[in-house]
């Protein structure tokens, strides 16, 4: 069953930030539109404030995590994601979300917020990007896959009891949920598949019944 909003609207209208600091943020703010969303590059603090839910893009996560710290943004988006925002992460995204990284930078910090550990690069570097035809629980249309693309591609190492896991591939968890945060550990935002982003829409419109 689809979402709704308080009115009984599966179509209210809501603004979902992508952060914008590094990565893939205009390909995530095109997919998000197409998703039915109004959205907001969020660089700094201030422009978190009314905001229904938030994308943290692919890219690299040690760069991510020190800008974020640098432009004051680390702990805004810790605290909504404690109030209960709901966030989405793609790759890098995921490893911000996650509670605990391995292979990480020693001074390297999360977001946190989904009882999880990720392995950083865990399909390997550049050179070994591939693509996978993936069922992903929850999408529309569920009988045609999601052609899933992984670029330095973390994995679920593991996964806290209230974490569901949505999709896996070669035995490793690479699309996950915990209430209203969401994770994936590939590209949804390059591969011209917009029902990622749906799903997420979705769950900001449930979270704010």
């Amino acid at each position: 069953m689809t979402p709704q909003d308080p009115s009984g609207s599966t179509d209210a209208p809501v603004t979902i930030g992508v952060l914008a600091v590094q990565g893939g943020v205009r390909e995530h703010a095109t997919a998000l539109a197409a998703a039915g969303a109004s959205t907001r590059l969020v660089r700094r603090p201030a422009e978190l404030d009314g905001l229904d839910g938030l994308v943290v893009p692919g890219g690299e996560s040690t760069t991510i995590d020190r800008l974020c710290r640098i432009f004051g943004l680390h702990e805004p988006i810790r605290d909504r994601i404690a109030e209960g925002r709901p966030v989405y992460g793609s790759c890098a995204g995921m490893i911000q979300l996650a509670d605990e990284i391995l292979d990480g930078h020693r001074e390297q910090q999360t977001f946190g917020g989904i009882d999880m550990t990720v392995r950083r690069n865990a399909f390997g570097r550049q050179v070994d990007s591939f693509e996978a035809d993936l069922e992903i629980t929850g999408l529309s249309d569920p009988q045609r896959p999601f052609r899933a693309v992984f670029i330095r591609a973390p994995w679920v190492e593991r996964l806290g009891e209230e974490v569901e896991v949505l999709a896996s591939t070669d035995g490793h968890p690479v699309a996950v949920r915990q209430g209203g945060l969401l994770a994936t550990s590939f590209h949804p935002e390059v591969s011209g598949d917009h029902r990622v982003h749906e799903l997420f829409v979705q769950l900001v419109r449930a979270q704010r019944r």
